[in-house]
Formats: structure tokens, C-alpha cells, sequence
């Protein structure tokens, strides 16, 4: 599968559609079994507490995988990125009810550089915070 989106049709400035992606404790706990991650500070509210956090956290590769879907979903082939990477300045607090929380997504096309490559520049947010710093992805369009 091939990226979808032709380099030519891009300008610097162009929004990828934005994203709501919701966490619950059920997702953590599915999440941790897929990761291997089981640290207690993404289930066990009592103990995130004990060590400092609001509440339940979600795992930072989740937080990290669910803004990369923004730049996947837009391109059409997540082979299409190239390079990813983020700062995490916030948690994801995930309390334990039927809403839990929600990570909200936008990019924006921050640059064209060579080979049919853009960089996108990706805000994700959490309960009004930024959650992911310096979140920069190279895509490699048609």
C-alpha cells in the first residue's frame, strides 16, 4: 500500500483532519497486555496516587501511538511515516468511569522537504492540557 496523498496537492499549513481518540481502564488494561507494560501507574488508581499522579495514567506509547493515527489515517499507509517522534510533557489521565478520558489530535503540514517528503507537526491534548511535546512526524507522500 502506498501513501494516498500526492506531494504535489500539499501546501506548508495543510490540516490533517483532527482526531478524538477515548481511553478507558478497559483499553489500558488491553493495552498492557499487548505492550507487556503492567506498570501499576496505567490500572491501579491506589497506587498512582501513592506516587504522585491525579489518577490513572495511560502509557505513554499508547498516548504516542494514538496521535500517530491522525498522520496514518490522512496518508492512507502507516509505512508511508518515516520518522516519529515526541516529548511527553503531560499524562493522560484516565479516571475510572464510563468516559474515562480522551486524547484530541490535530497537524498540520509544517514543512515540504525532499524526496516527496513533509514533516507534520502533530498537538495532542488532554483534559485542556498538551500532552505530547515536540510531536513530529516525516511522511513520505506519492
Amino acid at each position: 500500500m502506498a501513501a494516498q496523498i500526492q506531494y504535489a496537492d500539499v501546501e506548508v499549513g495543510t490540516e490533517l483532519p483532527a482526531a478524538s481518540f477515548p481511553v478507558t481502564r478497559a483499553t489500558l488494561v488491553q493495552y498492557a497486555g499487548a505492550s507487556g507494560d503492567f506498570n501499576p501507574i496505567h490500572w491501579n488508581e491506589k497506587f498512582a496516587k501513592e506516587v504522585g499522579l491525579p489518577d490513572v495514567i495511560a502509557h505513554g506509547m499508547f498516548t504516542m501511538a494514538e496521535a500517530i493515527r491522525v498522520v496514518t489515517d490522512w496518508v492512507g499507509d502507516p509505512g508511508a511515516v518515516v520518522e516519529y517522534g515526541v516529548r511527553f510533557t503531560k499524562p493522560v489521565v484516565v479516571p475510572n468511569d464510563e468516559r474515562g478520558g480522551l486524547i484530541e489530535v490535530t497537524g498540520k503540514v509544517a514543512a515540504k522537504l525532499d524526496d516527496n517528503r513533509v514533516r507534520v507537526d502533530l498537538t495532542a491534548m488532554s483534559a485542556g492540557q498538551k500532552v505530547l511535546g515536540m510531536s513530529r512526524a516525516v511522511v513520505e507522500l506519492a
